[in-house]
């Protein structure tokens, strides 16, 4: 094949969702039919079952299922008693929900930038925010783990502890990250997790799950997700319904169980665009020592980003942004009144970064087609 070459015949999608299910269509139909057959379509066996699972994956003592990823991070932060008067600091270059999570319960979002190796939470610009604003009301830290590699947590969790302020764990995109063999919930009070259809272990809709190893922490998002009660029609504090379909809980039970070797698979492929992509002018993912990066997306940065992104989309290769404008300078959060040059290692990203496609199954045919347009 000619790398440069336009091959109408092939398009090659950002991510192809189906080519994991085949082996566990069947699987999966057996266990809906099971489901429909006895009309238990909300919590039961189903979720129990998977949280106690996903609990033992994450190497965590506890999990609580809910709605999705964004009211994870809302049931905890709830549940940690965070509020109006509260500030929250995490980073501008994430997903809008990391920040609206914190609004939701009346908190004030802060960001501190990224560092800009690895994209994620940079430690000491946290710990010279923290001391700039140390007789302010700092309750907690989201930092995020961002596109399947775990933020620096030895050093942000130490930050934590001079300050005195709770570390929770974005881990959205680190389903089997590790640090230093330590899953995302160990570092921080509570890990939040989402299982969009798009992300490692996925849905067939939106699904999310907060582990941790705080029994009485479990015990109250457990009950604010479900109305504030732990038995029926007995309610000890006012909840929301922010509860797991049984049919979620049943498709994750079974990929869960495919979940390490699919990982496997994806740090393969990322594998080989690190071999393909071998040019000064890329700049590849960088992965942290002692650590497992699960690869929920391959970035790159690049020059001249959006001119290679829309050359490769005629050649039939579609691409991502994530994300293309930093949180401190989306409309939603102008009343903050950050500015242009706040925060310029996420400003700088947000111009130069690029994620290709990637899913286990995708095949090295492909990946060498990609990488030859891109250079």
């Amino acid at each position: 094949m000619n790398m440069n070459s336009i091959d109408e015949s092939i398009k090659i999608p950002f991510m192809d969702l189906s080519a994991g299910l085949v082996r566990i269509y069947s699987e999966i139909m057996n266990k809906i039919r099971t489901i429909m057959e006895k009309s238990q379509f909300i919590g039961g066996e189903e979720v129990d079952n998977f949280e106690k699972e996903f609990a033992g994956y994450c190497g965590a003592k506890h999990a609580v299922a809910c709605s999705n990823g964004t009211d994870a991070l809302i049931l905890i932060l709830k549940a940690l008693g965070i509020g109006r008067g509260d500030v929250v600091v995490t980073v501008p270059n994430t997903f809008i929900a990391t920040a609206e999570a914190i609004t939701a319960v009346g908190a004030r979002v802060a960001f501190v930038d990224v560092d800009e190796k690895y994209y994620t939470m940079d430690p000491q610009r946290l710990k010279q925010y923290l001391i700039e604003r140390r007789e302010g009301n700092v309750k907690a830290i989201i930092p995020v783990h961002l596109y399947g590699q775990m933020a620096d947590m030895e050093n942000i969790s130490e930050i934590a502890r001079e300050f005195g302020v709770k570390v929770i764990e974005d881990a959205a995109q680190a389903h089997g990250a590790e640090l230093k063999c330590k899953r995302p919930g160990f570092f921080g009070i509570a890990a939040a997790f989402s299982f969009f259809p798009g992300k490692n272990l996925g849905a067939f809709g939106d699904a999310g799950a907060v582990v941790t190893n705080d029994p009485e922490l479990a015990v109250r998002i457990k009950m604010l997700s479900d109305h504030g009660r732990t038995r029926k029609y007995e309610h000890e504090i006012e909840g929301y319904n922010c509860r797991m379909d049984a049919i979620q809980a049943a498709i994750l039970r079974i990929k869960l169980k495919h979940l390490e070797e699919w990982t496997d698979l994806r740090i393969a492929k990322a594998d080989l665009y690190d071999v393909h992509l071998n040019r000064k002018k890329i700049l590849r993912p960088s992965r942290r020592k002692d650590a497992r990066h699960v690869f929920h997306l391959y970035v790159i940065r690049l020059k001249e980003r959006e001119k290679i992104r829309k050359n490769l989309l005629k050649r039939g290769i579609a691409s991502g942004v994530h994300y293309p404008i930093p949180l401190h300078l989306q409309p939603a959060y102008r009343y903050l009144g950050y500015k242009e040059g706040d925060f310029p290692v996420s400003e700088k990203m947000s111009e130069e970064i690029l994620s290709l496609p990637l899913w286990p199954e995708i095949d090295e045919k492909r990946i060498k087609y990609i990488c030859g347009n891109i250079k």
